[in-house]
């Protein structure tokens, strides 16, 4: 029983210092970027000791995709939540605005998000997991979105459900671009709701 108890404290404890080390790095990455982080900054950010980074983590390369799989897990969790409010009708404005809310998040996760995608962009393995992350989001839209069809019709030149699901994304990565770089969230906010309505009903939201 004693030895149970401790490595439930141990266990604990260990899952603790992975969440914390996590946090830490993600106001260190986007701070500084991830090519100019060390391990020893992610641990002076966290308090921690070395050991404890490389008892949770191989490297600064697993710690930074372990931190972009949390948070597209999240984020995916949270749009399939947002889409599942709705009966078959899409009532394609309200549920544009519930989604805007969750996939548009704070500038500091827009910036480790990009670092993600360069850093994928030269290395295949971790391509194929951003791609995958990705496909996720994408499959939760599309699985609404296909749910809808026979109540809610797309454009046509959209084609299918998993066509709009990659509009969407699309519109998604072309706002939060220029969000970067003007900082303007609430311009974003609004820019972006009003793309997705556009480009899921034709412009009109049917009212």
């Amino acid at each position: 029983m004693a030895v149970g108890s401790t490595t439930g404290r141990v266990t604990r404890r260990r899952v603790r210092t992975r969440a914390n080390l996590l946090d830490a790095a993600f106001e260190v990455f986007a701070a500084k970027g991830f090519g100019r982080v060390s391990i020893e900054e992610v641990c002076q950010a966290a308090g921690y000791s070395r050991g404890a980074f490389y008892s949770n983590f191989d490297s600064l390369d697993e710690l930074f995709f372990a931190l972009y799989r949390q948070r597209a897990d999240l984020i995916a969790d949270q749009v399939s939540g947002a889409l599942a409010s709705d009966g078959p009708d899409l009532d394609v404005p309200a549920a544009v605005d519930r989604v805007t809310e969750v996939l548009l998040l704070d500038r500091d996760w827009l910036l480790v998000k990009t670092d993600f995608l360069v850093h994928a962009a030269r290395d295949p393995d971790v391509a194929r997991a951003l791609l995958e992350h990705r496909a996720r989001l994408r499959r939760a839209i599309a699985d609404r979105l296909a749910r809808a069809r026979g109540h809610t019709p797309l454009p046509s030149a959209l084609g299918d459900a998993e066509g709009a699901a990659h509009a969407v994304v699309a519109a998604y990565d072309g706002v939060t671009a220029q969000l970067l770089l003007d900082r303007d969230v609430a311009h974003a906010r609004v820019w972006l709701g009003q793309l997705l309505t556009a480009l899921l009903t034709d412009g009109s939201t049917g009212q």
